[in-house]
């Protein structure tokens, strides 16, 4: 290990969790260091080759156009075998920097930049030269990143403003440590002082709106190679490893055919350049790659030069159109064709379809056991402090100072089950005055917030009762799940097909980055007899609450009122589980109010059970 190594993150963690721009603790040498992930543009200095020609690559057309990209680089990985030319191992490494650089020392509870403490050079740890000489053996005492830091909606992010919170006296030189020492609990009794003007203040009202008051934003982006941009935000106090401080803007695609085929797995690296070249030297370019690159998959393939460049031109012909940038419309179609995928030339996707229990076919109209699915996962921004809710909007940060050819993306490869409602019922249902009024309610809520962010426009997600619907079921099936597949909850994902004409419809399953997937316990659940058995668990389950009556009462939802009748303790699953973070669920959907039994989509299916 270099001496200057702070850890290893998961390929996993590097897009989901910890991408470029997020705060990370790691500890270097037994001391906790913490810092921020930098950039895309320090991949390519710090782990080369740069851009797409770096060996660890994937691609997946529907998304890259889409994102407008040529492809996507895996977190990168050593590689154990490499050796330079004087023999030694492969170094490389991504960069982080050092944030917060205020830290403080736990034994004399002084707070100062890293500059002021002891160091030894090439290590990235500080120590209090003070408390250390005095220490036992004179071990050193390792200084720890503060609890504080300063960000904005747009995704800046700097220091905690120490000096303007502590409110020095005219005459102080405002040069020595500062200290912060807790005489009681809470944030009352968390005091800040200096002790050269004797300024003294309580961190009490640190997290208020209004707590820096008289401050701008800064614009900083230490991430990035260049770090200020203007801006004219009002910043908020957060705590460094609070979860509002990152989240990750990520984009997915399942493979699904013809993108999942082996065809396509041969095309590999070659795949963007066959798509940007001009048509009329399309097919010069193609009888290259049979002669040269591709020979030996067109042997394994069984096919000739002339069918290899008939069925690229008939895939460019679907990347350049207009269709492909609706990825769910085009996975639901698939899902809902009715024609099975099996193991031959797909590699990457199979499906088997399900005759729908008697039970069940008033309520859906497909069953489909999803055996095998791989799906990338892109990260393009992430957002400070809200949620994302904008695909494209001001408050998503970029992960690079100019916009580059590929984005950071894992696979993953796993097992589901999908469902598709009956849309006949669906349409008479969602036509009642009780859950259009509900979904109204929601709606009305998410439209305020979203008008607060963004102006007097309307929100992309318009909340109906359908959506509730899909998404309410979805979180009960996956509930159901995890006690009888063996998978935990925060193992399952759901992907939702709603839309008011065409999709309703959704995907429970697990998926991971290990390239053997899973082992089939999830969509075995899909079968006839199982999945009946789930779903009708599934939606009785959800009859009682531990915390009614106040739950279906609406008393114990969310304070931005984005739910109804949802809490921990029916309806919520983890957050990595769910496309919205645990919003716009309503328990009544499925089974109806004490006063209204028949307004649910399955009341009918629960009194029968």
């Amino acid at each position: 290990m270099a001496d200057n190594d702070l850890g290893e993150l998961r390929r996993s963690m590097v897009v989901m969790t910890f991408g470029p721009g997020s705060v990370v603790d790691f500890r270097a040498d037994g001391a906790p260091v913490s810092a921020l992930v930098a950039g895309l543009e320090q991949w390519d200095s710090s782990f080369g080759p740069p851009g797409l020609r770096n060996q660890q690559i994937i691609h997946e057309p529907r998304l890259e156009r889409k994102l407008g990209i040529r492809g996507f680089r895996l977190p990168p990985v050593v590689d154990e075998e490499y050796r330079d030319r004087d023999g030694r191992p492969d170094r490389r490494s991504l960069v982080a920097v050092r944030f917060p650089d205020w830290l403080q020392c736990p034994v004399c509870d002084r707070i100062a930049p890293s500059r002021k403490w002891g160091n030894l050079p090439g290590r990235a740890y500080r120590f209090c030269t003070s408390c250390t000489a005095r220490a036992p053996g004179q071990r050193k005492v390792f200084v720890v990143p503060v609890r504080f830091v300063m960000a904005c909606r747009l995704g800046h992010i700097d220091e905690f403003p120490w000096h303007f919170w502590v409110g020095h006296r005219p005459d102080c030189s405002r040069r020595g440590f500062l200290v912060l020492k807790s005489v009681r609990p809470g944030l009352a009794g968390l005091i800040l002082s200096c002790p050269e003007c004797r300024a003294a203040r309580s961190m009490d009202g640190i997290f208020g709106a209004d707590s820096l008051k008289g401050l701008n934003c800064h614009g900083r982006r230490p991430w990035l190679l260049t770090s200020n941009v203007p801006c004219d935000e009002k910043p908020r106090v957060l705590q460094r490893g609070a979860s509002n401080l990152y989240f990750p803007v990520i984009d997915s695609a399942l493979s699904i055919p013809p993108w999942s085929d082996a065809l396509q797995d041969a095309l590999g690296i070659y795949w963007s350049d066959i798509v940007q070249t001009a048509p009329e030297d399309r097919a010069q370019f193609i009888a290259m790659l049979a002669k040269v690159a591709l020979k030996d998959a067109l042997e394994e393939l069984k096919i000739t030069p002339e069918e290899l460049a008939n069925r690229i031109e008939e895939r460019v012909a679907l990347v350049v159109g207009d269709e492909i940038l609706d990825i769910r419309k085009e996975e639901y179609r698939q899902f809902t064709s009715r024609m099975e995928v099996r193991p031959g030339d797909e590699r990457e996707f199979e499906i088997r379809n399900v005759v729908v229990p008697d039970t069940l076919l008033p309520y859906f109209s497909h069953i489909a056991r999803v055996v095998r699915l791989r799906e990338v996962r892109a990260i393009r921004g992430f957002t400070r402090i809200n949620p994302p809710s904008e695909e494209s909007g001001p408050e998503v940060a970029s992960l690079s100072v100019n916009r580059q050819e590929w984005l950071p993306a894992i696979e993953v490869r796993g097992e589901g089950i999908f469902l598709s409602f009956n849309q006949e019922m669906l349409s008479r249902w969602e036509q009642s005055d009780t859950m259009s009024s509900r979904a109204a309610e929601i709606h009305s809520t998410w439209r305020m917030e979203w008008q607060e962010r963004y102006g007097e426009k309307e929100p992309l997600l318009k909340i109906t009762p359908r959506f509730l619907l899909i998404h309410t079921f979805a979180h009960a099936l996956m509930r159901q799940l995890t006690l009888e597949c063996g998978y935990s909850g925060a193992a399952l994902r759901e992907r939702l097909y709603v839309s008011d004409d065409l999709m309703a419809g959704l995907l429970v399953y697990t998926a991971t980055s290990d390239a053997d997937g899973t082992l089939g316990g999830l969509q075995r659940q899909g079968e006839s007899a199982r999945i009946l058995r789930s779903a009708v668990a599934a939606i009785k389950a959800m009859e009682w609450c531990s915390s009614d009556p106040l739950c279906i009462q609406g008393v114990l939802s969310a304070q931005d009122k984005h739910s109804i009748s949802a809490c921990h303790a029916c309806v919520l699953v983890p957050e990595t589980a769910c496309e919205t973070f645990n919003r716009f669920l309503d328990r009544a959907s499925l089974v109806g109010l004490p006063e209204e039994p028949d307004a649910g989509y399955f009341s009918s299916l629960i009194q029968e059970a």
